[in-house]
């Protein structure tokens, strides 16, 4: 991150502080972690030239998620694969209003995703997620939904968003990642993580730090993402495979063309 890159309009954040690739191995080779991946963050829309120079750095180690344009040539995706993207990102949370996933645009930039290999990682309130979640499933493309899903926190498991996540979880085709607690409005995580692993096993779970911690850079350590992740899943096997197993196959590491 850098923060003097140009700056997206439609934003719910900004970064505080430069951010090399260099200090993320850093942190990755203190905390033991062999393999990462880039989420492009919201303020720089689909703008993703930051994102794409750290994977050129680190070809066998980081993979990347980006956020583009509904219109988005075929070519320009193919060429982004070829470098270490493995999904695209729907960031699409506090916003009044949002695109629809149902109509023409973007069922077309999922099947491109789709045929691809690729997966749409979707960051959205829980409530809105109930309807998104199963649009964007129906394209075929494979689906990773960020921070547990970002229930209601007056609802918990209730939440209708959350219950279609289990359903896709269920059904095999939907991912959801165990991070950033901090932005539960909080809630307890661990019946969420509960229910995750009543529904599908640790397959289709990945961990992830949210390092570093967009607006809340002063509370957060990475130490603690790693603490927090060993008392929601104490037993090692279980935790292995989500750390290590499932993130290799949903993000293709090895797999570089």
């Amino acid at each position: 991150m850098r923060r003097d890159a140009p700056l997206a309009a439609e934003r719910h954040s900004a970064p505080k502080r430069d951010v090399s690739v260099d200090e993320f191995t850093a942190v990755l080779d203190r905390h033991g972690i062999a393999r990462g991946v880039l989420t492009a963050p919201s303020f720089y829309g689909s703008d993703n030239r930051l994102l794409l120079e750290a994977l050129d750095a680190h070809p066998e180690r980081l993979r990347g998620t980006v956020i583009v344009e509904p219109g988005v040539q075929v070519e320009a995706l193919a060429a982004m694969d070829r470098r270490g993207v493995t999904g695209i990102r729907l960031n699409w949370i506090r916003r009044s209003s949002i695109p629809d996933p149902a109509g023409r645009a973007y069922q077309a930039l999922f099947a491109k995703v789709r045929e691809l290999g690729w997966h749409v990682e979707i960051f959205l309130e829980g409530p809105k997620l109930a309807e998104v979640l199963p649009q964007v499933r129906a394209s075929g493309a494979r689906v990773v939904v960020d921070h547990f899903g970002a229930p209601d926190p007056a609802q918990g498991v209730a939440c209708k968003g959350f219950q279609r996540l289990i359903e896709g979880l269920r059904a095999g085709d939907t991912w959801v990642k165990l991070s950033a607690p901090y932005r539960l409005g909080g809630a307890n995580p661990q019946p969420y993580v509960d229910a995750f692993l009543d529904a599908a096993g640790p397959a289709q779970l990945v961990w992830a730090s949210d390092w570093p911690f967009v607006g809340h850079e002063e509370s957060v350590t990475y130490t603690q993402c790693v603490a927090w992740l060993e008392q929601w899943i104490p037993d090692e096997a279980t935790r292995r495979v989500v750390l290590s197993d499932t993130p290799a196959k949903l993000f293709r590491f090895g797999a570089r063309k």
